[in-house]
């Protein structure tokens, strides 16, 4: 046989080398991304786990049997009836985010992780809400979305999954419940407003009775202070009265040592005596004479003598 007759059935064989090498090479090399895990399967029993990076595969016996993701994953978890611990119906929906911890119990221990963890988050969110009252729900929505999360995290450790949050987000109660809850809502705006008025209506009261405390105190202690001054001003004109007749006193004292001053207290001595008849005779109707003992000349002799006594003594 000719080469040149066999050169095609060889070329055709290389090419036929060629394309399975070429085939083989591209089952063989695999470009795992970023936060990707794959896993492998080697005559159908798990091998390995291929990470993010250059990984070879033997061809024709291993095979890539999973696809997990390693990021973290938001899923809706569907609306559904709940009854609290009142009996009140409600429907509840909310978001559940998890993230894969362990790509080969995620595909080994269970089915279908998403769904699976989907079922359990919307399993005990009904019985968290069992627990609680109407209004708990709405007051301790955060405490209930913890107590979903560490409930769901405890049963879904064999799936190697972990859930990171869960949130509510809506509570929908009846038609009648929303109305009772509004009536009441109304009913605690009124009291609060009736509260309020009445405390600044007290408050208003507090503050007239406080000012007119303060003004009595004032008006006293005003009134104290003008007694306080009135007396001090009395006592210092009684003080300077006294202090002005003292000085009269001891001028008059002075010059009635002195001849002048002898007959200045005889002629006015006499003056006051003539007087003092005038005035008697003016209130009576009857007049008596004096005798010698009562004239007005005996009067100042018997004065002169006693002052002259006063002088002698001094």
């Amino acid at each position: 046989m000719d080469f040149l007759e066999i050169l095609p059935s060889l070329i055709n064989t290389w090419v036929i080398l060629a394309v399975l090498v070429v085939i083989a090479l591209r089952s063989a090399v695999k470009f795992v991304p970023q936060n990707t895990a794959y896993v492998i399967e080697r005559f159908g029993k798990y091998n390995k786990t291929m990470e993010a990076g250059l990984n070879v595969l033997v061809p024709f016996i291993d095979r890539m049997a999973y696809v997990r993701t390693l990021k973290e994953q938001a899923f809706d978890v569907p609306s559904q009836s709940a009854i609290t611990r009142d009996n009140i119906s409600l429907v509840v929906d909310g978001v559940l985010y998890i993230k894969v911890l362990d790509p080969v119990k995620a595909c080994y221990g269970v089915d279908d992780y998403i769904f699976s963890v989907t079922q359990l988050a919307q399993t005990s969110m009904r019985s968290e809400i069992g627990r609680m009252e109407l209004d708990k729900t709405f007051e301790e929505r955060e405490s209930l979305n913890t107590a979903i999360v560490s409930a769901i995290n405890e049963a879904a450790q064999p799936w190697g999954v972990q859930v990171l949050r869960y949130e509510i987000k809506d509570i929908d109660p009846p038609r009648s419940v929303l109305d009772a809850m509004e009536r009441q809502m109304k009913a605690e705006r009124e009291k609060r407003a009736a509260i309020l008025e009445s405390e600044g209506a007290r408050q208003a009261d507090i503050n007239v009775a406080e000012g007119q405390k303060q003004a009595r105190v004032l008006a006293a202690e005003a009134e104290k202070s003008e007694q306080i001054l009135k007396a001090e001003g009395e006592a210092q004109a009684i003080l300077a009265v006294a202090q002005a007749q003292a000085e009269a006193l001891e001028v008059v004292g002075r010059t009635a040592a002195t001849e002048e001053g002898q007959k200045a207290i005889q002629l006015d001595l006499a003056d006051k005596a003539i007087e003092a008849k005038k005035a008697i005779a003016k209130e009576s109707s009857v007049v008596l004479l004096p005798d010698s003992q009562s004239s007005a000349a005996s009067l100042v002799a018997e004065s002169m003598s006693i002052i002259n006594k006063l002088n002698t003594g001094k």
